[in-house]
């Protein structure tokens, strides 16, 4: 498994434990940034780690801003990204099973590095489970390739 992470300044701490965390449990890491604590804007990491996932050069991402918020809201805007903010391990894990994410966002300010380990093993180990699922992520993905949806 390939992962892109991507934080701003105020993740950039987590960022780099974290991409430890998952280089000891044998998962290859992609960093797009930022590479220091000098200020930035979150945006910019948010893109370049979504386009790493669309374009085939990593499986799914991990970002970090103040509160995952910000950062989240930038890779979303990338078509085919399931981004999502989690401060906890069961929102992570369902939001796998149940929306097929393939981003997971939280914030440096939120929450401690263990618990955020903690979600991000939740996250990892669950696996989508489509069947009923499956209709509401294709709803998503019509909303995203129309801007409408036929289903109301």
């Amino acid at each position: 498994m390939k992962i892109v992470i991507g934080s701003d300044h105020v993740g950039y701490d987590y960022k780099e434990e974290i991409k430890e965390y998952l280089a000891d449990k044998n998962i290859q890491v992609v960093d797009v940034g930022t590479f220091g604590k000098e200020r930035c804007d979150y945006p910019v990491s948010g893109y370049k780690a979504a386009k790493k996932i669309v374009e085939g050069e990593a499986d799914a991402g991990i970002l970090i801003c103040g509160t995952g918020v910000g950062i989240s809201l930038a890779a979303n805007k990338v078509k085919g990204i399931r981004a999502c903010v989690c401060s906890e391990p069961y929102t992570a894990q369902l939001s796998k099973k149940h929306n097929n994410t393939n981003v997971l966002a939280f914030g440096a300010r939120v929450v401690g590095i263990e618990l955020a380990k903690m979600i991000i093993d939740a996250w990892l180990e669950a696996e989508y489970e489509g069947g009923r699922h499956a209709k509401r992520v294709q709803m998503l993905s019509e909303i995203e390739n129309s801007g409408t949806l036929t289903e109301l």
